[in-house]
């Protein structure tokens, strides 16, 4: 069975220019400036701290150059082929391989290398913790490892704002305060939220506030979020 295929188009807001990195810019940097073979690249990091963007961010990158992405991640059933016209290779949420995609993606990453064809892959552990077969983890480790980190509120709250914006939603302060200090600042999950607010706005014709908020998620039953402690 072939791999999944990336979609041609990543999501609107996952390009390099609209991730926001932390702490450390070089990863972005080095994304962009890959070249055609090159050491292979590990991205690690907790959920919502932009591993995925990244790895959609090179993708769409690389397409718009003209070359064809094989991408994977837990979700993609093996076995996994490498086909000829593949130029970069993308494995995500490695953590989370089970066995036999483990085996498959051994396989994929030592054809890679027999190829000269480049990869990055991402995981919410550094290589020496992932729960994987010592082959694969070593592979993993071999090239630049960056570590992501989930935003600082201030970084938060200006991707949050860029966001709305972009989508067209008005928040005020209090609204983004209450997401920043209740919430996770796992993006991913806050943009999520951001979308169902607005059609939840929308439906029930009422603007975006805190008591509407609050409303949804009893409403759509999300556990309403326990207040962040200062530290």
């Amino acid at each position: 069975m072939k791999q999944l295929t990336l979609p041609m188009a990543a999501p609107a807001a996952a390009g390099f220019e609209t991730f926001v990195p932390w702490p450390d810019a070089a990863v972005v940097q080095h994304l962009r400036q890959l070249p055609a073979q090159a050491t292979p690249v590990y991205l690690w990091g907790p959920a919502g701290s932009g591993k995925t963007h990244l790895l959609r961010a090179l993708a769409g990158h690389r397409q718009s150059l003209g070359e064809q992405i094989g991408w994977f991640d837990a979700d993609t059933p093996p076995a996994w082929t490498l086909e000829r016209a593949h130029r970069l290779l993308l494995i995500d949420r490695c953590d989370e391989l089970d066995d036999a995609q483990q085996r498959s993606a051994f396989a994929l990453l030592v054809e890679a290398q027999s190829q000269g064809v480049p990869w990055v892959a991402a995981g919410r552990l550094p290589p020496v913790d992932l729960p994987l077969r010592e082959d694969l983890r070593t592979r993993l480790g071999w090239g630049p490892v960056f570590a992501l980190q989930n935003l600082p509120e201030t970084q938060a709250r200006a991707v949050l704002r860029r966001e709305s914006d972009r989508r067209g939603i008005f928040l005020t302060d209090e609204v983004m305060g209450y997401l920043l200090t209740r919430f996770e600042r796992d993006l991913g999950h806050l943009m999520a939220l951001l979308d169902r607010l607005d059609e939840f706005a929308l439906a029930e014709h009422r603007a975006i506030s805190v008591p509407l908020l609050k409303k949804m998620l009893a409403e759509q039953a999300e556990p309403m979020p326990v207040t962040r402690e200062a530290g």
